[in-house]
């Protein structure tokens, strides 16, 4: 038995291929920039700055004197925990909106986010 294509599916799935390759090659020239990315996140009323890359690497931990405490070491480390966690959220939230812009509505599993 003979399948019946249209007659132009060739040139559609082509399109689409190419269209596929273009995304991902955006994707990969988007990821880069975004690794490259620098954030600085504060916390505890500004008492707290990180500095973390679009890679989640943390590059440096900004601490005011004012809010070292010897007899409250617990305040100090809930700040320095909050303000991390918030600075790996900011890299997540920036990625997958930016990529999103990219990918629209696509889900491609696998990619953090579920965007890329």
């Amino acid at each position: 038995m003979k399948a019946n294509y249209p007659k132009n599916s060739g040139g559609n799935m082509q399109s689409m291929l190419k269209q596929a390759q273009q995304m991902q090659e955006d994707m990969q020239t988007l990821q880069a920039d975004l690794d490259a990315r620098e954030y600085d996140v504060t916390a505890g009323g500004g008492m707290v700055t990180v500095k973390i890359t679009g890679k989640h690497e943390i590059l440096s931990i900004d601490i005011k004197p004012e809010i070292v405490d010897p007899d409250d070491i617990e305040t100090l480390t809930d700040i320095l925990t909050a303000a991390v966690n918030e600075a790996i959220h900011r890299v997540d939230d920036t990625n997958a909106a930016e990529m999103g812009k990219i990918t629209g509505a696509l889900n491609i599993p696998g990619m953090p986010g579920g965007l890329f």
